[in-house]
């Protein structure tokens, strides 16, 4: 959406193709973090933006071993945006097909599944084929369909798999809407939550070992509710609520990344190019920071009428390195924090002297708001308008 935003904006024909009827689905990413917010800034449309229900983060913390820490602060960020904005994602891609919707350029397409690929005689991809049976054509296609992505794989795009140790299962609780957000992540020894609050309910995590959710299951119902209850009290008188294993979303976790994002009439980005670990929320934020660059790089070019193809490859080598900087940042959480924390024998009696110095020194907390806010080499809006 992001992207078929900027390219219509440079007056590039643009599709955008959406498989399903609407966007209200749960349990996608809802964290729009400051350098998205900027980018809005920079468009001029931020205040519409902001219009649409969220709620402002500006400070992320968690409870460790009993006690709450204080992780990052975003009020000590150098820019205006300083918080993140938790807002449903079907309110922000509402948001965009109405911004997009002011360039005669763009077009939005329901109900619309690409399941694969078409090519050229010279094996150029030159468009995509529809569930419906048809071929919509394109001069570029642009693989936005996710960690599963039906495109990157007709395309035999190669894909590196980093490993992750966890999965997770999502889940809805009641709340009260309370004023201020009490968003944060409890962490035990072998367990570990994350409550997202949503105002009058919460959007929960519970995070457990690669490939259990059938051993999770299987300890039944009432064993999960009393370990969420144990985690996070204040849960506890709406857990009565969860009476199916339906209502758990499995969120199969996935850290990989192609070493190629490109061929001849086709470019991969978001988590069809990368998908990211939950941890840290910034896969809807480095997906918008592809999107962008998309369009600086190509948007341009394209309304002249120019070939795309020779581009390409810039949008990789321009992405690439934050991709590898944040992957490896949430490897080794996954692996020294989360993974050794889910281990059976798993010991968390105190906390650690990381997150007790980031509690004591609010300078130090400006640290992980700066990395987790902004990112690596962050974009801004570069693209022309036409």
């Amino acid at each position: 959406m992001m992207a078929g935003l900027l390219f219509a904006r440079a007056g590039v024909q643009t599709v955008v193709l959406e498989k399903h009827g609407d966007f209200l689905r749960d349990f996608r990413g809802d964290t729009v973090h400051p350098s998205t917010l900027e980018l809005f800034r920079e468009l001029g449309s931020i205040d519409r933006l902001l219009a649409r229900p969220h709620d402002a983060v500006s400070e992320l913390t968690g409870k460790v071993a009993g006690r709450t820490v204080r992780i990052a602060d975003f009020g000590r960020l150098k820019i205006r945006s300083r918080f993140i904005a938790m807002m449903p994602q079907w309110e922000f891609l509402d948001f965009l097909k109405g911004e997009a919707a002011h360039f005669p350029a763009f077009s939005l397409r329901m109900n619309a599944e690409a399941t694969g690929l078409s090519f050229d005689a010279e094996g150029r991809v030159d468009g995509v084929q529809l569930a419906d049976g048809n071929r919509l054509g394109a001069g570029l296609v642009i693989a936005a369909d996710g960690r599963r992505s039906v495109l990157r794989g007709a395309a035999a795009l190669p894909l590196e798999d980093l490993g992750a140790p966890m999965d997770v299962f999502w889940f809805r609780l009641p709340k009260s809407d309370t004023p201020g957000n009490d968003t944060m992540g409890v962490f035990e020894a072998g367990r570990l939550l994350v409550l997202i609050d949503r105002g009058a309910y919460w959007q929960a995590a519970y995070v457990f070992p690669k490939g259990e959710a059938d051993a999770v299951r299987a300890r039944g119902l009432d064993a999960f509710r009393a370990e969420v209850a144990s985690l996070a009290p204040a849960t506890a008188s709406t857990l009565g609520t969860l009476t199916d294993w339906d209502q758990m979303k499995l969120l199969s976790v996935s850290l990989d990344r192609l070493t190629r994002w490109h061929c001849p009439g086709l470019l991969a980005i978001g988590d069809a190019a990368h998908a990211m670990s939950p941890v840290g929320g910034v896969g809807i934020n480095l997906a918008v920071q592809d999107a962008v660059a998309a369009a600086n790089i190509l948007a341009g070019p394209m309304a002249r009428g120019d070939d795309p193809d020779p581009l390409l490859s810039r949008v990789q080598a321009r992405r690439m390195l934050p991709v590898r900087i944040i992957q490896t940042g949430q490897k080794l959480i996954q692996d020294r924090v989360i993974g050794t924390l889910l281990q059976p024998d798993a010991r968390l009696d105190h906390v650690p002297l990381p997150l007790r110095l980031l509690d004591r020194h609010a300078w130090l907390r400006g640290i992980p708001a700066r990395i987790v806010g902004l990112g690596v080499r962050r974009e801004h809006i570069r693209s022309p308008v036409a």
